[in-house]
């Protein structure tokens, strides 16, 4: 259509000019809608722009699509050739061709100069392969991906923060860097993980000791012969109870002293710790039950103005000891959970402890012990994360040289220390995905607790109430009996 062919029209009827209009916009619209587009995410868009229709078209690198013109095409604009690239094919089709990331527009004009579309270019990355990736690795998610400059944003929801990760790490593998990726994927349910650890140890502790000391004295005219033999106990760093002797004189002269040291112990420690924590799935948790003791680390002094030394003050550093839990849940699947897990017991003990300084000051050792690992377990199932058995025996004999080896009599001039010491260690860790109750379902270990009456703690030597449910006396295993919290 021209110029000259318009004219005829020009000078038609008002009825006719009416009805053809109608019909010329309905076939310009007809004609301007129909394009096809190479990638299937291309999205179009129409804004008015100065009395002009423009259209938004999002293709990804690589990509193009096809435009069909109602005009012949005799002109294109294309403002970033770097971006984008439009192609004419026919006088009335083009190809739009995405390059490389970024904005631009592209306008065609017809043989006069007249506009006749206008289209404003977006090219970003092609997600349909990151699309198809997430499709396939996480079937039952609904994540949504959309490019954003040279990176790309993740919207949608997951069940858990496990799936939210792994969205965000294939997306950022295939865009080339986590940088690069905005994930602002919700989770719709965040499990809570409550872990129980049972730290448990027993220490048995063996130590027999057994020794003579002889000393004998011999007044010969104006000579003096003197003989001592006193042997330590070297297996246990010396003698535990030096009031354990017997001792006896035999004559007058030569005059003879025994003594014999004779000591057996045994011991038995018997440590139990179960703490525990409650945490929300992906989020770290930490429960620290203990103490702390001072140790000393200098002296700070002051000085006056002339020089001299005036007030000084004992500095001291502080020591932790107790229970330590440090946990971070991560809810892989349905009851399954992924766990790191750090958990330490440490106690005050006269082990290897320092004696030193002023007044013969003593620092006292920490015994500690401590496991970490991650593992991956069911809600409900138990692992023990440290065992250990551990036996250490030590025997020692001292004697005199030479005289220790006559039979029978080397008994004399000799001692026997024996220690042995045996340790088991067991770190039992049970996590369980929970939900929250009402208080009421909930107990305390003091519910029911009422302290004695003054006269139940004066005639009784009670220091408690017994009591039962609501002030009556219940049935257990089918016999009345009272129970509650009883104290020995």
């Amino acid at each position: 259509m021209n110029c000259g062919e318009n004219q005829p029209i020009a000078r038609a009827a008002p009825g006719r000019i009416a009805s053809f209009a109608a019909i010329a916009a309905l076939a310009l619209n007809l004609a301007l809608n129909p394009f096809t587009a190479r990638d299937a995410r291309a999205a179009e868009t129409t804004s008015s722009i100065a009395g002009q229709k423009m259209r938004f078209i999002s293709l990804g690198i690589g990509k193009s699509m096809v435009i069909d013109l109602p005009h012949d095409i005799k002109d294109v604009l294309v403002a970033n050739p770097k971006v984008a690239n439009a192609v004419v094919h026919s006088p009335q089709r083009a190809y739009i061709i995405g390059a490389e990331v970024g904005q631009t527009n592209i306008v065609f004009f017809d043989a006069d100069g007249q506009q006749i579309a206008a289209y404003d270019i977006a090219i970003t990355r092609d997600l349909n392969g990151i699309r198809a990736a997430l499709k396939q690795t996480l079937p039952n998610t609904d994540i949504r991906i959309e490019g954003l400059g040279d990176g790309v944003v993740l919207t949608g929801s997951v069940s858990s923060p496990i799936e939210a990760q792994q969205a965000g790490d294939l997306a950022a593998r295939l865009v080339g860097g986590a940088e690069k990726v905005a994930n602002n994927i919700a989770v719709r349910s965040r499990d809570q993980v409550m872990l129980k650890v049972t730290v448990a140890e027993v220490q048995r502790s063996i130590i027999k000791q057994m020794g003579i000391d002889l000393s004998a004295k011999l007044n010969y005219g104006n000579s003096v012969v003197t003989f001592n033999n006193a042997n330590a106990f070297t297996a246990n760093n010396g003698p535990l109870a030096p009031g354990n002797a017997l001792a006896g004189s035999f004559g007058t002269n030569p005059s003879v002293q025994a003594a014999l040291r004779a000591m057996e112990s045994a011991g038995l420690v018997h440590t139990l710790a179960e703490p525990n924590l409650t945490a929300i799935s992906g989020e770290s948790a930490t429960f620290i039950s203990g103490g702390e003791f001072p140790i000393p680390t200098g002296v700070t002094c002051q000085t006056t103005t002339q020089g001299a030394i005036g007030n000084c003050v004992q500095t001291v550093s502080f020591k932790k000891f107790g229970i330590s839990l440090n946990f971070t849940p991560v809810v892989l699947t349905e009851g399954r959970i992924s766990l790191r897990v750090m958990t330490e017991v440490s106690e005050v003990s006269s082990e290897n402890a320092l004696t030193g300084g002023a007044g013969g000051t003593s620092i006292p050792s920490i015994k500690t012990r401590r496991a970490e690992t991650t593992l991956e377990i069911p809600s409900g199932g138990s692992m023990a994360m440290a065992g250990l058995i551990q036996e250490q025996t030590k025997q020692a004999v001292n004697g005199m040289p030479g005289v220790d080896s006559i039979p029978v009599l080397g008994q004399l001039f000799r001692s026997q220390d024996y220690v042995s010491g045996q340790t088991e260690l067991m770190v039992l860790v049970t996590p369980y995905v929970v939900r929250a109750v009402a208080q009421k379902e909930l107990s305390r270990p003091d519910d029911g607790f009422a302290p004695a009456s003054d006269s139940e703690s004066a005639l009784l030597a009670r220091i408690n109430r017994i009591y039962g449910v609501s002030g009556r006396v219940e049935q257990v295993a089918g016999f009345p009996c009272d129970f509650g919290f009883i104290t020995d």
